[in-house]
């Protein structure tokens, strides 16, 4: 009877609990993601759509919210300011130059996120960048699809966490 009891209170206690840490405001179904904005002038050209189209699909997968430009509760908009590369740790070559020993492809990502079914509802504006390292004799061609998924998937994450997570 006794571990009947503790068996009834462990699957009591799990079925209220999650491990997800998604704080979805109460009455929030539907999300509106415009295409973000690119400012950005050495981004490859459809990178801000990719990452438009990314976000939305987290939202929706993850928050199992609707988007929809129809009456939504929540707005987030964005604009990419920055895609670039810069070289870190200079490395000693013939007498006249020195080479990187590794470069950084950053990218930043301006959101702004309205709750806009409150007129005095949560707004927040907050830059969100990454960086991808990779070695000082690979080009940014080489290596140029997987760093920005994986900068896409980092700066989602944050979004998301700054968004739907934050009080967990």
């Amino acid at each position: 009877m006794k571990y009947l009891l503790y068996l009834l209170l462990f699957a009591t206690g799990t079925s209220c609990y999650t491990l997800s840490g998604i704080s979805i405001p109460e009455g929030v179904k539907r999300a509106y993601v415009p295409l973000f904005v690119n400012n950005a002038l050495e981004a490859p050209a459809t990178l801000y759509i990719d990452m438009t189209e990314s976000l939305r699909d987290k939202i929706r997968d993850q928050a199992r919210l609707l988007i929809t430009e129809d009456n939504p509760d929540i707005q987030i908009t964005g604009t990419l300011v920055d895609f670039r590369v810069t070289a870190e740790g200079a490395t000693a070559g013939d007498q006249t130059a020195a080479f990187a020993r590794q470069n950084h492809l950053t990218i930043v990502l301006a959101i702004e996120y309205k709750d806009l079914r409150d007129p005095d509802g949560d707004v927040w504006k907050q830059n969100f960048s990454e960086y991808f390292a990779f070695d000082g004799n690979q080009t940014l061609a080489s290596v140029q699809d997987e760093a920005i998924e994986f900068i896409t998937d980092q700066i989602n994450e944050k979004i998301f966490n700054k968004a739907f997570a934050e009080d967990w």
